[in-house]
């Protein structure tokens, strides 16, 4: 069984499955673009000094820009 690390951690290029989110601290909309368990998503861009990742979601071929504080709530397996 694999470990579930935080969507921030990964490269860029990197996919991963989600595995689990906090609903109180991400917000209802990444939950309706498709940020949702068992969602393959795929880090498309990472700005520097901590700034927005840029996250491809497969389900719903979506591209976002979520804050690192952010995606550190957000939980993936490999």
């Amino acid at each position: 069984m694999q470990k579930s690390f935080s969507l921030a951690i990964l490269a860029i290029g990197e996919k991963a499955v989600i595995s689990a989110a906090s609903s109180n601290e991400i917000p209802s909309k990444f939950l309706e673009m498709g940020l949702l368990p068992g969602s393959l998503v795929e880090i498309k861009h990472k700005a520097p000094f901590n700034g927005p990742i840029g996250i491809h979601i497969h389900s719903s071929n979506t591209l976002i820009a979520i804050r690192t504080s952010e995606a550190c709530q957000i939980f993936v397996e490999k």
